[in-house]
């Protein structure tokens, strides 16, 4: 990601009720609705930072560092549990996995943390006692691309497939085509939205039902927002360069921007 405002990457929660800002300052931790921030990790706690997951609104935190001063090293997930109460920040770190080449992103939910490389995929059992379960050789995955299911009654990992354009879903071990989507009439991951028996026909805008825009060359993460309505729905837009942004749209393709504010003008020291 961009590195506007100093943020390196930002993350939502399990349930997009929250996001983590990973910053070159530390961490920032925002409540998505109403927006405000509901903690941070200081410069001098945690230095730079180029990852933050949080599991769901709990007091676990996986970190990994990177940007320009960090006190952590790129091949190392951490996880810091907030509600530990210690003199040194030191001892709020309650677990380290560490590899051989840098970590592009952390997936968790209450029972696995998936750890992604750029050629492999490793998963743990968590928090406690973690011990590794699986892991997946990928085709290069530079973003570091990956999904988890966070509900505890589905199986489902997904991620870069070996053969271009494919998508592998662990769980129902089932490779899903991008390009010959009649393939995949009876995927798990083609109901997985509800929207029909395949994904790839709504990638083209044409078929958009509604459209919005956030500002230009600015990397942004999104995610549906609370319904305030039977017909009304909402998009809600991250973006690095520091900017809050919610969408509401109707059935009939009608869309306004509801909300706007710079989150990282946000500073509220409420405990999380």
């Amino acid at each position: 990601m961009a590195q506007q405002r100093g943020v390196n990457s930002l993350q939502f929660n399990q349930d997009q009720s929250c996001f983590c800002c990973a910053m070159e300052t530390g961490v920032r931790i925002y409540n998505v609705e109403p927006l405000m921030e509901k903690g941070h990790l200081d410069h001098e706690q945690v230095g730079s930072i180029a990852l933050c997951s949080m599991l769901h609104r709990s007091n676990l935190l996986a970190v990994v560092g990177g940007g320009v001063n960090p006190k952590f090293s790129e091949i190392s997930v951490l996880i810091w549990d907030d509600a530990q109460e210690v003199r040194d920040p030191k001892d709020k770190l309650v677990l380290e996995f560490t590899f051989t080449k840098p970590v592009l992103a952390v997936r968790m939910r209450h029972d696995k943390i998936i750890i992604v490389l750029k050629n492999r995929i490793y998963v743990y059992s968590f928090p406690d006692n973690p011990v590794k379960l699986f892991e997946f050789d990928t085709r290069d995955n530079p973003k570091g691309l990956c999904d988890l299911c966070p509900s505890l009654e589905k199986q489902l990992l997904v991620f870069p497939g070996h053969k271009c354009g494919s998508l592998q879903l662990v769980g129902t071990v089932h490779i899903f085509a991008l390009k010959d989507t009649k393939l995949n009439r009876r995927s798990a991951l083609a109901r997985v939205g509800k929207v029909g028996p395949v994904i790839g026909q709504y990638v083209d805008s044409q078929w958009s039902l509604a459209n919005f825009t956030v500002p230009a060359e600015c990397a942004c993460i999104c995610a549906f927002g609370k319904n305030t309505s039977k017909n009304v729905n909402s998009v809600i837009a991250i973006c690095v360069d520091g900017t809050f942004h919610k969408y509401v749209f109707t059935p009939d393709g009608n869309c306004n921007r509801e909300a706007f504010d710079v989150y990282l003008d946000i500073c509220d020291d409420d405990d999380f």
